[in-house]
C-alpha cells in the first residue's frame, strides 16, 4: 500500500497542475464522449515508472497502454491514471487515481489483494488491503446502515453516445423504477470514486453496467472491506473480468439486493 499511495502522490502532482491549466491542455479525441489529454498520459507515464521502479517484474494492466508483462503473472498492477477525464477537461474537480494489485492463486483465480482510489483535489486517499478493512486516509470506513430504499442515494454512470441501445434500455428502465422510490440518484462522472463512497456511507448503493476493469478493481475491494456487498445484476459474486463487460451492483448488505433486483429487472427487459 505503501508503494501505490507513493506512485499516486507523485503522479497527482502533475495532475494537479495540469487541471490548474486545463483550458491549455492538448487533447486528442479517443473515441465518442472518450476523451484522453496529456495528463492522462503523462500521469500514467509516472505511475509506470514508479510501480515498475518497486516491484519489478509485476504486470500491468492500464487504461492507455493496455496490458503488459508475461500471460502468466502471479502480480499484476491494474491502473486508471484518471478517472473522471471529462470531469477533469472541463474543470470539474471530482476525478480520481486509481490502483488495484491482483493477484493470481495457484487455481488460476484471480483477487484483489490491495486497491487505492486516491482524489487529489479533496486530497482524499480511500484504500484497503485484502482482510484488513478500508480507510479513508487514517479514518476506518463502514457501508452506511440505512435499510429503505425511500432514505436511500445511489450513484450510476449515464451511458453515453458508444453505449449500446441494449444498455442504454437496461439503464432507463432501472433508473425509471428506482427515481420515484428513492432519496435520489447521483451521476457524478467517476466510476472509482461512486465505489469509495458506496463503502465511505456517503451513497447506499452504486450500479452500473458495462465497466472497464480499471473502473472498479479497486473500488471492488474497498467497499467490501467496509462492509458492502458487491455482485453482478444476476445476484452472482463479482469478479473483475479483463474485458469490457463488467456488470455490478454495489452497496450495504440491507440495500444492495433491492438495488440489484431493479438493476437485472432492468437488464431483462432490455433483452
Amino acid at each position: 500500500m505503501t508503494v501505490m499511495q507513493n506512485a499516486a502522490q507523485k503522479a497527482s502532482k502533475r495532475l494537479l497542475r495540469d487541471f490548474a491549466e486545463v483550458e491549455q491542455l492538448q487533447v486528442s479525441i479517443k473515441g465518442p464522449s472518450d476523451f484522453v489529454s496529456q495528463a492522462d498520459l503523462r500521469a500514467e507515464a509516472t505511475l509506470r515508472e514508479e510501480l515498475a521502479r518497486a516491484r519489478p517484474g509485476y504486470a500491468f494492466l492500464m487504461e492507455e497502454s493496455g496490458a503488459s508483462g508475461g500471460e502468466n503473472w502471479t502480480w499484476r498492477w491494474v491502473v486508471d491514471p484518471l478517472d473522471g477525464t471529462t470531469n477533469f477537461l472541463h474543470g470539474i474537480p471530482h476525478w480520481a487515481i486509481s490502483m488495484a494489485l491482483q493477484r493470481r492463486l495457484p487455481d488460476g483465480a484471480v483477487e484483489v489483494a490491495a486497491g487505492m482510489i486516491y482524489s487529489p483535489a479533496a486530497d482524499e486517499m480511500f484504500w484497503a488491503e485484502r482482510g484488513g478493512g478500508a480507510f479513508l486516509n487514517e479514518r476506518r470506513l463502514r457501508v452506511s446502515a440505512r435499510r429503505e430504499l425511500s432514505d436511500a442515494l445511489f450513484a450510476t454512470g449515464i451511458p453515453f453516445a458508444a453505449v449500446t441501445p441494449r444498455r442504454r434500455l437496461a439503464f432507463a428502465r432501472t433508473l425509471g423504477q428506482l427515481m420515484p422510490a428513492t432519496a435520489g440518484v447521483r451521476r457524478f462522472g467517476s466510476a472509482a470514486l461512486d465505489l469509495a463512497w458506496v463503502a465511505a456511507g456517503r451513497y447506499d448503493g452504486y450500479w452500473e453496467l458495462g465497466l472497464k476493469p480499471w473502473d472498479c478493481a479497486a473500488g471492488l475491494l474497498i467497499v467490501r472491506e467496509a462492509g458492502g456487498t458487491v455482485t453482478d445484476p444476476a445476484g452472482a459474486e463479482f469478479a473483475v473480468s479483463d474485458g469490457p463487460d463488467n456488470d455490478l451492483v454495489a452497496g450495504n448488505a440491507h440495500l444492495q439486493p433491492k438495488l440489484r433486483e431493479l438493476v437485472q429487472d432492468g437488464v431483462a427487459a432490455a433483452t
